[in-house]
């Protein structure tokens, strides 16, 4: 409280009207539920935000915020943070479109957004928080992306060294069976370790391989111990023991020597040989642009096989999806003719039905009677 006396208009020259603009006022200050102008500047706003809110959340949080606060500045250019209306954000949505933006991206750009200001309102620093329309995800479409088929893999494999180099290679192919055998998301795979408990590590002192997974590295931000895939543990069980320690993945550097290769760097490397090996996993419905397969395209591969051998509950936790909503919509159910197949196999092997007596087998699905 600093003592200045403040003074608002009631906008009306009536004096009983006044008077019970003034009673809603002071009805409101007693209540705690006003919230005056705000004045706060845009770049004001979300530095705030960021140095108060995102600086104790993941790194990548921050990351994909610095992301969002340029892509809003340029096509909104907001003076002071109230100039984010409904009708200035629904218009931000329509111009993601216009760039070719999935939904699925819009989605996660409003998500935030409405985050952001969420956190403006608890702040006081605006008076309310504009209704955002939430952007769905169009039918049949779910994500930049698919599992991709082990003869696909082959041709991975087939330009890794094309792209990276004869020196590089040998390190990028085991990066990407690493990836092909554990579904790790690209990050946690740089960062996981053989003997260091604070970071991503590698956990082989139990009954069954697992790992560790720190908050911070975490997408759901919890400590998490985990089983590890069979096929990843007897891939990692190939390393001498002698050799175990540091970074699981030790990807050698086609140039900057003494540089780590950055994520994105990686990232881009993976997607080169995706296109390179001509493997398209996603064609954008109206622009026709092509995406080769990624990084994440080897997890959403982990994830599909694992979908047909274990029920939904554990997949889950393989994947460390926070909501058995995100497991059932990417991963269950996805591929009909595989679920068939699988159907048509048991019931074949039925003991009556081995011997042909099986009235399926006689059925007659042309169109003749």
């Amino acid at each position: 409280m600093t003592g200045k006396k403040k003074t608002q208009s009631a906008k009306t020259s009536n004096h009983r009207e006044a008077e019970r603009e003034a009673s809603k006022l002071e009805d409101k200050l007693r209540a705690g539920s006003y919230r005056g102008k705000c004045r706060l500047t845009w770049t004001e706003f979300w530095d705030r935000y960021e140095d108060e809110h995102l600086a104790r959340l993941a790194p990548k949080t921050g990351k994909k915020s610095r992301t969002i606060r340029s892509v809003l500045m340029e096509i909104l250019a907001p003076q002071r943070i109230t100039d984010l209306t409904a009708a200035r954000l629904s218009h931000f949505q329509s111009q993601l479109r216009k760039r070719g933006c999935t939904e699925q991206t819009i989605g996660g750009y409003v998500s935030h957004i409405r985050s952001a200001l969420s956190w403006a309102f608890k702040m006081d620093l605006i008076p309310a928080v504009p209704k955002i329309e939430s952007v769905g995800r169009p039918k049949g479409q779910r994500s930049k992306g698919r599992s991709i088929t082990g003869e696909e893999f082959d041709r991975l494999l087939a330009m890794v060294e094309k792209v990276v180099g004869p020196e590089a290679a040998p390190s990028f192919t085991e990066y990407l069976y690493g990836l092909w055998w554990s579904g790790l998301r690209l990050g946690e795979s740089l960062e996981l370790y053989w003997d260091r408990d604070d970071r991503l590590c590698v956990d082989l002192t139990g009954k069954r391989p697992m790992l560790r997974i720190p908050a911070q590295l975490e997408k759901g931000n919890q400590d998490r111990v985990l089983p590890m895939a069979p096929e990843f543990a007897a891939f990692l069980a190939k390393t001498p023991v002698e050799e175990r320690t540091g970074r699981v993945f030790k990807l050698a550097r086609r140039c900057h020597e003494g540089e780590r290769l950055t994520d994105d760097r990686v990232g881009r490397l993976v997607s080169k040989i995706g296109e390179k090996a001509m493997v398209k996993v996603w064609t954008h419905p109206v622009s026709g642009k092509v995406k080769f397969a990624s990084a994440h395209d080897l997890r959403r591969s982990f994830g599909f096989r694992w979908s047909s051998r274990v029920m939904p509950a554990v997949l889950q936790q393989m994947m460390r999806h926070e909501n058995i909503e995100t497991t059932m919509e990417f991963y269950v159910g996805r591929d009909a003719e595989a679920t068939a197949d699988a159907m048509w196999q048991a019931f074949d092997n039925l003991p009556g039905n081995k011997s042909g007596n099986s009235d399926a087998k006689t059925v007659n699905f042309s169109a003749e009677r």
